[in-house]
């Protein structure tokens, strides 16, 4: 079949956050005092990271992302996959993994378009056997994260021009692709697509889904309410 599933992360495939997984690495740097600077600071930024992200996905990940600043590129690896195993792995939700084996058995390739970090996505694809995935990579220099991302910065219609690039590259036909996401930032990479699918959607893409006649689906805890 000459179609594609693209999958957001965050929310979409586990019930995790950008947010969490920074707290992760927080609290594992080595340094008592590295540590409590970054997690203080992290909680008292959370209002403002409310707020950034209703500005837009793009400028919140430009904002966010300078939390890592010093961070060692071995250090982001090895806690990737850790972090992967005991935070990552258990939450995932069980509702898109069989959705994900389904549309695999369909003869769908399977694609990962995320604005979560490479070091977290890497090791989550390959659990998931992934065909492809394309995720935000934080700058290294002299092995020290800059707090800056390697463009493109994937969000909103960022990852929607990848997501038509990727079909057009690979000869898929957009009206047979499908996609999957979250958050009203994802709406032009839904819109990318023939088949679209809102999942645990926030309240602007549920209002975006019911206009344009997008199936919904309820997933974790959101399938329980």
């Amino acid at each position: 079949m000459k179609a594609a599933a693209f999958y957001d992360v965050d929310g979409t495939l586990v019930s995790t956050n950008v947010v969490h997984t920074y707290a992760y690495y927080a609290v594992n740097v080595p340094s008592l005092r590295d540590k409590l600077k970054r997690t203080g600071g992290l909680v008292a930024a959370l209002p403002f990271y409310a707020v950034a992200d209703k500005v837009g996905r793009k400028f919140f990940n430009d904002i966010f992302y300078r939390n890592y600043a010093g961070m060692t590129e071995d250090r982001l690896h090895v806690l990737g996959e850790e972090m992967f195993e005991k935070m990552i792995r258990p939450r995932l939700f069980p509702t898109m993994l069989d959705l994900i084996k389904r549309s695999t058995d369909e003869g769908y390739r399977q694609v990962i378009v995320t604005g979560a970090l490479d070091t977290i996505v890497k090791p989550l694809s390959a659990f998931l056997g992934i065909d492809d995935w394309v995720a935000n990579r934080l700058e290294i220099v002299d092995g020290k994260a800059t707090g800056r991302l390697e463009p493109p910065v994937l969000a909103g219609p960022a990852k929607a021009l990848w997501v038509r690039q990727y079909m057009k590259q690979h000869g898929l036909d957009p009206d047979l692709c499908r996609a999957y996401a979250d958050s009203s930032s994802d709406i032009p990479m839904l819109s990318a697509v023939g088949r679209p699918c809102a999942v645990n959607p926030d309240t602007q893409l549920k209002t975006a889904a019911h206009a344009h006649d997008w199936p919904v689906l309820l997933v974790g805890d959101k399938a329980k309410d």
